[in-house]
């Protein structure tokens, strides 16, 4: 797929008032067919559906269901509304396609009233549907014909969906990418503008620790493996490698934290300081500085021992923190709970209000096993949630993407949101009102996943300072999937550099092959 491919079929998709103004009014001298339908994967049986209708009028129209109206599964539509609608008008028998921005076609074909409305051989005139009687009842309403398409072969989406997902990375990202002015020689050159931006970063510090062993055996009296151990990395982890992040891109960041007085502490402001870091931190010596020792063996990760302490903060260190992001200088805050005593129920709110009225705020809430709510980071410019912590956050275990998205979006009451779905990308909604779109899905730019950790975390750093340095959550969605995938391509924890995301553009710009005027 290529920009020429945008551009010569685009012009066959009209909202409802162009279509009006092309067509004329009903009733009109070249008759009208209407096929409506969601097209998430269009198959045989939908070609044969539109092609047995144009063979009944002069003009078929084709009106899609917009994405927030596809309730089918939690993770559809799996091809956006605006690709679908690109899809449809590449046939040459399609002569229009209109996106439905209702539930129902009952607006369109009230105020189109096409001559003809053509539905699936599997409905019949008589004994209609609830859902189709109300389609006949404004078509017949108006003088217009209802009509039934023969067919031999039933075809369902959702079933050819469940047997394989369609690899549409590529097209989806450059169908956005065409639609906001977004070309790869403007990705590169907002990276360079992260430089500008100073980001204070205030969280838990995890160490992670990787105990590397090989597998000897099993026990016969227990069930006990038997490993030997070849070695052991420590990486700074959670707000920790959040700051690492922002730092690798030449930003200038402060980092607030609270750590035990162990060994493990003096690792982290090692690491941190060699990281050109301006540190925040505060001592607790009643607390061990949070570790996670995970043991792993030929690639399998067998055990995990954490040393932690989840407690709340004392409030003496709580007002320090507050003190310290009421007098920040930088142009964002952006808060990382671990869960691991910085944020609590009654911390959240206290930190939230200290963020001054000019700065960006950014929030991560990532609860893994224990207790934490995104949606105690009220009103905060964005957030980065993950769909495990989502739910957690609603209790819900069954809405679609979509709906969880302006659920969460309602009761957080965010400007901006990157959804994090795991190996099948983001989903991104923002409010907004100048945005050229206001909800899109971004799929992973990883070519192989080899240790997921910290991905997350490389996504909020270099979505944060998209934002910043663009305003442009579309921008910020993919630089940031793309750092995501760069951490994932590494093992450890390691910070994601400059060079890595812009390598990771190069590879994809080659994948697609993409030349744009505007480059």
């Amino acid at each position: 797929m290529s920009k020429e491919f945008f551009e010569k079929y685009r012009y066959k998709l009209k909202t409802k008032a162009e279509l009006l103004a092309t067509v004329g009014s009903y009733p009109r001298q070249k008759k009208i067919i209407l096929c409506h339908g969601v097209f998430d994967v269009v198959h045989p049986g939908h070609i044969r559906h539109l092609a047995y209708a144009k063979t009944k009028a002069d003009i078929l129209v084709v009106s899609i269901t917009a994405d927030r109206h596809i309730k089918k599964g939690i993770y559809r539509p799996h091809i956006p509304e605006g690709l679908r609608a690109l899809n449809l008008a590449a046939f040459e028998m399609v002569d229009y396609v209109i996106i439905d921005e209702e539930a129902k076609p009952l607006s369109n074909l009230a105020s189109i009233q096409p001559d003809y409305f053509a539905k699936g051989f599997e409905y019949t005139s008589s004994d209609l549907p609830k859902a189709t009687q109300e389609e006949a009842d404004i078509v017949e309403g108006y003088g217009g014909v209802m009509i039934f398409t023969p067919g031999d072969v039933v075809y369902s989406s959702t079933k050819i969906l469940n047997l394989a997902l369609p690899q549409l990375q590529i097209e989806k990202l450059l169908l956005l990418m065409e639609n906001c002015n977004i070309s790869f020689s403007s990705l590169r050159q907002d990276l360079d503008k992260f430089k500008n931006y100073h980001v204070h970063v205030v969280g838990d510090t995890i160490v992670d620790t990787y105990t590397r062993t090989s597998f000897i055996g099993g026990q016969t009296k227990t069930p006990t493996f038997s490993v030997l151990y070849q070695g052991k990395d420590n990486y700074i982890g959670a707000a920790g490698i959040v700051s690492q992040h922002l730092r690798a891109t030449g930003a200038r960041v402060t980092f607030s934290t609270v750590l035990g007085d162990d060994h493990l502490k003096d690792f982290v402001i090692e690491g941190l300081k060699d990281s050109g870091i301006e540190l925040d931190v505060i001592i607790d010596p009643t607390r061990p500085t949070t570790n996670k020792n995970v043991v792993i063996s030929e690639g399998y990760r067998l055990l995990k021992i954490d040393t932690l302490d989840n407690r709340p903060i004392s409030e003496a260190i709580l007002e320090n923190l507050i003190q310290s992001v009421k007098q920040t200088s930088a142009d964002s805050v952006a808060f990382c709970d671990f869960r691991h005593g910085i944020f609590s129920r009654i911390n959240a709110p206290l930190l939230t209000e200290a963020i001054p009225s000019n700065v960006f705020s950014v929030a991560d809430s990532q609860v893994a096993s224990r207790w934490g709510n995104i949606t105690e980071f009220k009103r905060f410019d964005l957030i980065t949630p993950n769909e495990r912590e989502s739910r957690f956050a609603l209790a819900d275990q069954d809405s679609n993407i979509g709906t969880l998205a302006g659920l969460l979006s309602e009761r957080a009451e965010n400007k901006n949101l990157i959804l994090k779905l795991g190996e099948r990308g983001i989903f991104c909604s923002t409010k907004d009102p100048t945005a050229t779109i206001d909800h899109f899905s971004i799929d992973s730019f990883a070519s192989s996943i080899i240790d997921a950790v910290g991905s997350g975390d490389a996504l909020l750093a270099y979505a944060t300072l998209s934002m910043l340095a663009t305003g442009s959550l579309v921008i910020a969605g993919i630089l940031g999937s793309m750092a995501a995938a760069c951490e994932c391509e590494m093992d450890g924890n390691i910070p994601v550099q400059l060079e890595n995301v812009l390598a990771k553009i190069d590879a994809v710009e080659k994948l697609t092959n993409y030349s744009s005027n505007k480059d």
